[in-house]
């Protein structure tokens, strides 16, 4: 392929990269890649010349390398982010991210790369803490409000009490015109709680446990 070309299928591939934020994308990115090289292909046709069809498109090694450079780079860069359910409250909306973290550097890259989605840019706050493990055992953690004063300690404290680490996690929030009072940091609290659960970094077991120290 040509320079031109592969900066073409790069950006093709980076474009669904962020549409399916937190998703595997393995198998359409094979489908990107095939669709590609077809339209490749028919582009050097002779207009006049005719072929059979076939659906079994190969792919060529050098595509596959990038593929799997690309795959393994972000695997290293950039973890599996989760995503909650959403709570709806009085018209306002509340979701839960969540990603594995080991280096404030990589908890900020999580934090870019949630905002590229254009939904979860574009809500009235989110809502970010971490807790991560340094190599001498020490707990490097942080948060913050994003406009919603006490957000981010609220979730400091669930990963706190919870005992998280190398974990994100972020709660967006769409305000939907109608004042919540108190009850907004209730629906932070288990937006984020429901995405930790729900991606296995809060256990039944881990609840019970401090429930029983208390």
């Amino acid at each position: 392929m040509t320079r031109n070309e592969k900066n073409n299928l790069s950006s093709m591939l980076n474009e669904t990269c962020i549409e399916n934020l937190g998703e595997s994308i393995l198998y359409q990115w094979i489908v990107k890649i095939q669709d590609f090289i077809q339209e490749l292909e028919d582009s050097k046709l002779d207009p006049e010349s005719t072929r059979n069809c076939d659906s079994n498109i190969s792919v060529p090694q050098e595509i596959y390398t990038y593929m799997q450079d690309n795959l393994q780079e972000g695997a290293e860069e950039l973890p599996t982010v989760y995503h909650g359910e959403t709570i709806v409250d009085r018209k306002s909306v509340f979701q839960g991210h969540a990603a594995t973290v080991t280096s404030v550097e990589q908890a900020k890259k999580v934090l870019i790369e949630l905002k590229r989605n254009k939904k979860i840019v574009n809500a009235t706050h989110n809502i970010m803490a971490y807790r991560i493990t340094n190599d001498t055992n020490l707990i490097i953690q942080d948060c913050d409000d994003d406009g919603e004063s006490r957000g981010g300690s609220t979730l400091l404290h669930l990963l706190q009490i919870s005992d998280v680490k190398n974990v994100i996690v972020v709660v967006s929030r769409w305000y939907g015109g109608i004042h919540l009072g108190s009850d907004r940091f209730k629906h932070i609290s288990n937006a984020a709680r429901m995405v930790l659960t729900s991606s296995g970094y809060i256990t039944q077991n881990k609840t019970k446990k401090k429930h029983k120290k208390r």
